[in-house]
């Protein structure tokens, strides 16, 4: 299905459609909690033609569109039989339903784009990755060598089962579990969104045998009553991705289950389609690691190299650095972004921003980020953003943001701000201002401290681990 489809829907890649929308041209699938303001952005960086989007999501889509001087068609999902289809809007299914005569789809090469998510990257602020035929299909076949893959395969007798909580557009979920188990016969429950009460009775109604999750909901499950032992007898692995997991809250979930389930984690980046680390079934019970992101994917390099110098030798085990990578499925750079993708790639190979170690099996583990990337539940949050969202508040001179701990979310953006001279600044209006702005895990949730000045070096880049280690020792 990838090779043939510039871009993403759930459901299929139709002939009609296809032959419209050139993959540089990219597909918004809008969603409830993005803002105006954001939907616009990409828009216009991604030169969209068209959107696709549900019926209840079509006024943001439309409030996005209004303003932007070529004219972006929207067309709508019905999720119900009953719903009304939005006034000038296209009804999705008669689109894909009418018969058109015109020219096939010309062939596509490896190399063209097929997707365009966004991602901060290292820094700065989302910028569209250009993922490749190649890099989709050379993901899907990494994940799928024998040793790593996790799905049985399907026979007339089994199918196995795979919750779809993780959102289809998020990079993870896109290829995890979306074109993973299409490609693999699988059947994918699709839940709209996570709420406990949803996430149970799918557990208890389809008894799935693969759950692909992110760290809040392992704990979520370890901990939550409603969540009985009884609705994990058909779980035989649970992998966990886009933030670390503890080996506790490994531990804590087998406890619960009463059963052997192999606990799993990955790791990897909207740049790197995503995965770059896995753990395999079999090395997880011949070494007994609890904690550990996994080893590399087949086709894959990497090493660890000196926090403070890129450029400098390997280091050996139990040293961390920072991962660069080098692979099949590393993105072919920033859409329109010519200097961020420069700076990104050192000969070639990928910088992460994260700090990582490998032990002497080979088993990698992720310490700490030298990005400034804050992963909320999973999702990118870039400080960059906030900030110049707070500094056009009328009573702010100067602004920074910082990642700090949530026992749910797993980090929550804080801002620190200074006031204009002479301004009595309140913090509450403040967090209301960047709340009607941006997504809800976007939001200020790690709360708003006045200060006098913001640290930064002699360049004038803001310090933000400066800020983190004041964090720290306020809450100790």
């Amino acid at each position: 299905m990838v090779s043939r489809c510039p871009w993403l829907f759930v459901g299929g890649c139709r002939k009609e459609l296809s032959s419209l929308l050139s993959p540089l041209e990219g597909v918004i699938v809008s969603r409830r909690d993005l803002i105006v303001e954001e939907i616009r952005r990409q828009l216009l960086d991604s030169g969209t033609k068209a959107i696709i989007t549900l019926t209840a999501l079509w006024p943001a889509a439309h409030a996005a569109v209004k303003d932007i001087a070529h004219k972006i068609p929207i067309l709508s999902i019905k999720m119900l039989e009953a719903e009304q289809i939005p006034e000038g809007s296209i009804n999705f299914k008669e689109f894909t339903d009418t018969k058109l005569d015109m020219e096939d789809v010309s062939s596509t090469l490896p190399n063209d784009v097929v997707l365009l998510p966004y991602s901060s990257g290292t820094t700065g602020l989302p910028k569209g990755v250009e993922l490749t035929h190649k890099n989709m299909v050379s993901n899907l076949c990494q994940v799928n060598d024998p040793v790593m893959r996790l799905s049985e395969y399907t026979t007339e007798n089994h199918q196995d089962v795979i919750p779809g909580v993780l959102p289809w557009f998020h990079i993870y979920g896109m290829t995890a579990v979306l074109f993973n188990h299409l490609y693999n016969q699988c059947k994918i429950v699709s839940l709209p969104k996570f709420t406990p009460e949803l996430y149970v009775s799918t557990l208890a109604k389809h008894s799935p045998q693969v759950l692909f999750i992110v760290p809040p909901i392992v704990i979520f499950m370890s901990s939550h009553p409603s969540v009985k032992k009884e609705y994990l007898q058909s779980v035989r692995s649970v992998v966990s991705g886009a933030a670390p997991l503890g080996a506790l809250d490994e531990e804590k979930l087998l406890k619960k289950a009463e059963k052997h389930i192999n606990m799993l984690q990955g790791y990897g980046l909207t740049e790197t389609s995503p995965c770059v680390f896995m753990s395999s079934v079999i090395r997880k019970k011949e070494l007994k690691i609890f904690g550990s992101t996994g080893e590399t994917v087949a086709n894959t390099m990497v090493k660890v190299v000196p926090a403070d110098n890129h450029l400098g030798d390997p280091l050996g085990p139990n040293q961390p650095g920072e991962l660069l990578v080098k692979g099949p499925q590393v993105m072919r750079g920033y859409h329109n972004k010519p200097e961020e993708t420069k700076e990104v790639f050192v000969d070639g190979w990928l910088r992460t921003g994260d700090l990582v170690y490998y032990d002497d099996n080979k088993m990698f583990y992720i310490t700490d980020r030298l990005k400034e990337l804050i992963k909320v539940k999973g999702f990118q949050v870039a400080p960059a953003e906030l900030e110049e969202i707070i500094r056009s508040y009328p009573e702010v001179a100067d602004a920074a943001v910082i990642g700090v701990p949530h026992n749910i979310h797993g980090e929550v953006p804080k801002a620190y701000v200074v006031p204009k001279p002479n301004v009595q600044l309140d913090p509450l209006k403040l967090k209301e201002f960047v709340a009607e702005k941006v997504a809800n895990f976007k939001q200020l949730t790690g709360g708003v401290a006045v200060v006098d000045n913001i640290p930064k070096n002699a360049s004038g880049k803001i310090m933000r681990r400066v800020l983190k280690l004041q964090y720290e020792k306020e809450n100790k």
